[in-house]
């Protein structure tokens, strides 16, 4: 676990990843998310809701040391540009940021701080979203071509993808469940509907943009899982954000 830790987060000290490190990333993300939202809880009952988003989603920008944060900037100007495929992967590797960086991340920072003031507080919502989209990373890291040369992403190669799947299955639909409870009697039906809408928007959200960078790519790097992570994140919170 302490591998996944250190590759996900900037906690967990200097340890390299191994064939054994994608096991705990639904669980380190189910973690997070438990922190996250915790934050959220205690922010919410200190300042308004939009202050509390903002400080929520800079919480989350450092607890992950804005590792997927970056892996979208990144992925946004090498996926969208128009540009042959090394001159892609090229412009990935680049500390420079373009236009289409700078445009989805903002977009991507307004969205999350916009949904998460629309809602009420919730840990296990937060928790479920997160281990949801760290458990696709996981998933597209066993079952994707790596699309560079060597690399750290390299020691991912390679294992079944089932056992990563059913943990993050099993841990997200927990979590899941226990949102119903937030909101008290007579709100269960209405809060499974949205939280199960957003789980699914997570997935379908990270897959979408892991398709994009198969195609345009030829596979997946470590900035594409840290994009599909934030962007199926900020898909299930908006669809969790929707008038249920």
């Amino acid at each position: 676990m302490r591998r996944a830790l250190a590759f996900l987060t900037p906690f967990g000290g200097a340890a390299v990843p191994d064939a054994r490190t994608l096991g705990w990333f639904p669980l380190v993300g189910a973690l997070l998310g438990s922190a996250v939202g915790a934050l959220w809880w205690g922010a919410d009952r200190l300042w308004p809701p939009l202050v509390a988003a903002v400080l929520v989603v800079a919480a989350d920008m450092a607890l992950t040391g804005l590792l997927h944060f970056d892996g979208l900037i990144d992925s946004a100007d090498g996926l969208l540009a128009p540009l042959d495929r090394e001159r892609r992967l090229a412009v990935m590797r680049q500390s420079d940021v373009g236009a289409f960086g700078v445009s989805v991340g903002a977009v991507v920072v307004v969205a999350r701080v916009a949904a998460l003031a629309a809602l009420a507080p919730s840990v296990p919502l937060v928790a479920a979203l997160w281990c949801a989209s760290r458990t696709v990373m996981a998933v597209a890291a066993r079952t994707l071509p790596y699309a560079r040369s060597g690399g750290l992403a390299d020691a991912f190669l390679g294992g079944p993808a089932g056992p990563v799947a059913a943990l993050g299955a099993t841990l997200t639909i927990a979590l899941g469940i226990a949102v119903s409870f937030d909101d008290g009697p007579g709100g269960g039906a209405a809060a499974s509907l949205a939280v199960g809408a957003a789980i699914a928007a997570t997935v379908l959200a990270g897959a979408g943009v892991l398709a994009l960078a198969r195609r345009r790519l030829g596979g997946f790097t470590g900035d594409v899982l840290g994009a599909a992570g934030v962007v199926g994140e900020t898909a299930g919170l908006l669809v969790a954000a929707a008038r249920w």
